[in-house]
């Protein structure tokens, strides 16, 4: 007589690696990067306000929308990590696109104050979402 599948949320392993990501959610050092993250997705948001370049409406509604998605994210890693550690190459991917944005949105760039913005707090949500990827990698001893 063949027994029962176990339920995959009853599976060793999973519970194991839900232990894990749970625990590297509460080091200071995964709360640091969480808070970092959600800073970095407010600025890219309202950014094209603070640096001035708010005229140029299409880098304007790219840097809107994506750090309000950014913020988001980084909502979820705090609240839920263990369910979106997997999301931190979205944030990268992010970070990547907020680099190459001023030339590939608008086509030319008209200051650089747009190009100068946007590298800055585009390479710090990519180094940051990486490091939220790399957080439950991490062994504690």
């Amino acid at each position: 007589m063949a027994t029962q599948p176990q339920r995959i949320e009853e599976h060793p392993d999973l519970m194991s690696l839900r232990a894990r990501y749970a625990q590297a959610s509460a080091s200071p050092v995964a709360q640091a990067v969480e808070g970092l993250i959600l800073l970095s997705g407010l600025y890219l948001a309202i950014s094209p306000w603070i640096v001035g370049f708010s005229g140029a409406s299409s880098i304007t509604v790219n840097n809107l929308i994506l750090g309000i998605a950014v913020a988001v994210l980084a909502l979820g890693f705090g609240s839920v990590y263990e369910r979106t550690y997997g999301m931190g190459w979205v944030a990268a991917a992010i970070g990547v696109w907020t680099i190459v944005a001023p030339w590939a949105v608008t086509g030319n760039v008209d200051t650089t104050k747009t190009v100068t913005s946007n590298v800055i707090v585009g390479a710090a949500v990519m180094i940051l979402g990486i490091a939220t990827s790399a957080l439950g990698r991490m062994r504690r001893t």
